[in-house]
């Protein structure tokens, strides 16, 4: 949850940042759903199996150790896996599966403004075969280089296997890249490597070429390069949703899936231009997820009016619930 001056900015911004509604797409894997399991109420990231086509991971951000296995042709879960061996979850916020074959569940939100002195990761790996089971986890504590951190956004690099997470303190964030392996034993330090708007969530593309990272109102791409760092940045379309958490490259890295919280919350599909690995996500150059392109931008003013008004209510919803939640 998010705190009220955060509401009141965002609230602000959501009146000059609308990106384009995405388009339809039909039926099949990798399908635009809505999750049908009423027990996923705050979905907080979003990852595409490796093992799987068509089926997304995710998780609620406070609950009990478990992620869901979603498939996007239905929506219904086919799978819940409860991970035994690790502690209570504090904010589990981002979901990531790695080429090693395993999951990464990343516990590193903190509504606290970052005053958590560490965070974790647990792992696992994913299942060959899809149903309710009981797995044990591996559990890594991570800390930052600068302090303690919020977060939301924890991506595994496809090729290299190297963890990075992207901080959300203050008025930006930072990209941080772990050390390689981590260690399940003692701390893992995380070192800052860029500067990243604040984010919720974010998604390598299948090659390891591109970064998405998504926020509220927009999302931003970047070229990796191959020293690992940040490279030239472009502009993602996102969908104006409820609330936007999560985002992950499909499979075959021809589209983007959009998830947000809420009870029967929508999954939305953004297609890449191009096709494939390399391409770019609805990305015409530089700019902000504002800028128009012709008609392929614009927002009529009746759907503008009420995305604005859906998101500043949603917003002083969400404030509000945070200070009887966290007092």
């Amino acid at each position: 949850m998010r705190s009220l001056p955060y509401v009141a900015g965002a609230a602000a911004l959501a009146l000059c940042v609308l990106p384009a509604a995405a388009p339809a797409f039909a039926a099949g894997p990798d399908s635009e759903f809505t999750f049908q399991d009423s027990r996923i109420t705050e979905s907080s990231g979003l990852a595409a199996s490796r093992a799987h086509p068509g089926v997304y991971w995710t998780h609620n951000d406070q609950d009990e150790p478990r992620v869901f296995a979603v498939d996007s042709r239905t929506g219904k879960t086919v799978a819940t896996v409860t991970l035994k061996g690790v502690g209570k979850p504090r904010d589990m916020e981002a979901i990531s599966v790695g080429a090693d074959g395993k999951v990464y569940v990343g516990d590193i939100g903190d509504n606290r403004n970052g005053t958590w002195d560490h965070v974790w990761i647990y792992t696992f790996p994913e299942p060959a075969e899809l149903g309710d089971t009981t797995v044990r986890a591996t559990q890594y504590t991570v800390q930052y280089e600068d302090g303690p951190r919020d977060a939301e956004a924890l991506m595994v690099h496809p090729t290299t296997g190297r963890v990075y997470i992207a901080s959300k303190n203050g008025e930006g964030g930072g990209l941080y890249e772990g050390p390689h392996p981590l260690r399940a034993k003692g701390t893992n330090v995380f070192k800052k490597i860029g500067e990243v708007p604040w984010v919720t969530d974010g998604s390598f593309s299948p090659d390891g070429k591109r970064l998405v990272l998504r926020s509220y109102f927009s999302a931003r791409g970047y070229e990796w390069r191959s020293d690992g760092r940040l490279g030239a940045d472009y502009r993602v379309k996102a969908p104006v949703q409820q609330q936007s958490e999560g985002v992950s490259y499909t499979l075959d890295g021809k589209g983007l899936m959009f998830s947000s919280e809420g009870e029967r919350a929508e999954v939305r599909k953004v297609g890449v231009e191009g096709g494939g690995d390399d391409g770019k996500a609805s990305s015409k150059g530089g700019g902000s997820a504002s800028d128009d392109d012709g008609d392929e931008a614009r927002v009529p003013a009746k759907a503008a009016y009420g995305a604005v008004v859906l998101v500043l209510a949603t917003l002083l919803f969400l404030g509000v619930r945070r200070l009887f939640r966290r007092g």
